[in-house]
């Protein structure tokens, strides 16, 4: 189960044929850390050369785990049911709204997000997105200057916009500042949650 008790995500064949690579990987080699974008090249390269008897396993296994997956959402829903009514309902965002700053990693990913998807297409989500945090933290401070810059840029760009877009919708609103408070941290968390979003693209 994952975040607030939702079941974890079913596992693709190739999933399980880089967990099997990392386990044997593990065994063979026990103090040896993997460096995943040549790891990844590598499952790659053996997957596509392998034939479909060879790969019959890996989805015999994915199939096994989606009855799992299918059965334990299932369980899921029906629990949860009756909470997911009660739940606030998400507030329709307003179109003409300014779009949030991004942070310097986001403009990072940005630009490396295609370079790993094509070094390593058959990588997960979760995959890339570790490589993504990875290869930031082995930047150097020059490197991430320019993203700091950019990211600088951009949130003079949202503040802008943003002042111009409550003065436009009126500076005489009869909302309470906690209201507005409120509208602002909920703008913030969808606003994450589409980046997260267009991070697992």
């Amino acid at each position: 189960m994952g975040k607030d008790n939702k079941p974890r995500g079913r596992m693709s064949a190739y999933a399980y044929f880089v967990q099997t690579c990392r386990e044997e990987h593990k065994q063979k080699h026990p103090n040896v850390n993997v460096v995943f974008a040549e790891f990844s090249k590598k499952c790659s390269e053996r997957w596509k050369g392998m034939s479909d008897k060879e790969k019959n396993r890996f989805h015999v296994m994915s199939e096994k785990d989606k009855k799992r997956y299918d059965g334990e959402m299932t369980r899921y829903k029906a629990t949860n049911k009756g909470a997911e009514k009660g739940r606030r309902k998400k507030r329709v965002k307003d179109p003409d709204a300014p779009k949030r700053s991004l942070s310097a990693f986001f403009w990072f990913c940005n630009d490396e997000r295609s370079k790993v998807k094509g070094q390593n297409p058959e990588a997960t989500v979760g995959d890339v997105a570790k490589e993504l945090g990875r290869r930031w933290n082995a930047c150097t401070e020059d490197q991430k200057a320019k993203y700091e810059a950019l990211a600088l840029k951009d949130k003079a760009r949202y503040e802008k916009e943003m002042k111009a877009y409550k003065g436009g919708k009126g500076g005489g609103s009869s909302k309470s500042k906690k209201e507005s408070s409120d509208e602002e941290e909920e703008e913030e968390e969808e606003e994450e949650e589409e980046e997260e979003d267009d991070d697992s693209d």
